[in-house]
């Protein structure tokens, strides 16, 4: 029995095997299961992670599109949206969907059923050059990033060129 989740995951890394977007890569992390996907993000241009291969792990539910897949950085990466214990991405869609509790999010900032595997990694490709410093995962690099940005700079270089090495 198949079900919703993984034909339309299916769809969804058929149409990026066909038509590859820029910026990052996408595909199975083993052939047998459908929803665990590893993606290779390129550092966007013009951003501190220029020139960085930051590879990550995206876990879809069973519940897929219903609820969110968790994302996270395999790659070391040094940034306000990214636990820095377990790589885990903090960002809006990837939130359980429906009103937040805490008031911060709006219901259509957080997960809607539309979301593929594209608009996903498009909006942690822009979470990386624009970082949400109010809800941070990693606290020590939003408070880095507005206090000492030099200091947080260099940081990120030292990522990028460990991505750099791994390749």
């Amino acid at each position: 029995m198949t079900d919703q989740g993984s034909l339309l995951l299916r769809k969804q890394l058929q149409e990026l095997n066909k038509n590859p977007v820029d910026g990052f890569s996408a595909g199975l992390l083993d052939d047998d299961d459908i929803y665990k996907w590893e993606v290779m993000i390129i550092g966007p241009p013009d951003t501190l992670y220029e020139g960085g291969f930051f590879k990550a792990h995206l876990s879809f539910p069973k519940e897929y599109p219903q609820r969110p897949p968790k994302m996270n950085f395999q790659s070391d990466i040094w940034h306000p949206n990214v636990d820095q214990k377990n790589g885990e991405v903090c960002i809006s869609i990837l939130h359980e969907p429906g009103e937040d509790r805490y008031g911060y999010e709006s219901a259509s900032e957080r997960w809607l059923p539309i979301h593929t595997v594209e608009t996903i990694v498009m909006s942690v490709i822009a979470m990386l050059s624009d970082p949400n410093c109010d809800s941070p995962a990693n606290v020590d690099a939003a408070k880095e990033y507005r206090e000492n940005f030099d200091s947080f700079k260099r940081r990120v270089q030292r990522c990028v060129r460990k991505t750099q090495e791994e390749m």
